[in-house]
């Protein structure tokens, strides 16, 4: 908790009131000049790991059905993985206190290493996470001759 009055409105009617530092802050337009919506533009995090055999992706998307997400490969190598996360139905006496989860569009881009089969990715979904895998292609090591010295 804070201590820390408003910088933009005065002192809070509450001082153990948890601080907001953006409460106060006369936002015009876009997804924040609503107290209480949420972002229009909504981040989802993921996980990239690598394996000797492929580039995982894992995407937690809680709530999110498969056909509301995209998976493509853009110019080659670019693991583009989009979609939908939509906000509850207001009902009319319904009174919203807090709102964290986050709706609206996602996308997140990833350039992928040169060593990828591109035309092999594959992709699941299960309860509420996405895993995108993609295969490593097998680099071959170049022929190496020994070249005997003369003298």
């Amino acid at each position: 908790m804070s201590l820390i009055p408003s910088f933009f409105g005065g002192r809070r009617n509450n001082t153990f009131d948890l601080w907001d530092p953006f409460q106060d802050f006369p936002f015009t337009g876009g997804a924040l000049s609503v107290p209480g919506e949420t972002a229009s533009f909504a981040s989802t995090r993921i996980d990239w790991k690598e394996t000797p055999e492929a580039h995982v992706f894992k995407a937690d998307l809680p709530g999110v059905k498969k056909e509301e997400v995209k998976v493509e490969v853009e110019e080659g190598r670019t693991l583009q993985i989009s979609g939908d996360r939509w906000v509850e139905k207001e009902e009319k006496n319904d009174k919203w206190h807090h709102v964290e989860r986050s709706s609206g569009k996602f996308m997140r881009r990833f350039r992928l290493p040169e060593n990828v089969k591109v035309d092999e990715v594959k992709a699941a979904m299960e309860n509420g996470v996405l895993t995108v895998t993609v295969p490593k292609a097998e680099v071959k090591k170049p022929d190496v001759k020994a070249i005997d010295i003369s003298g």
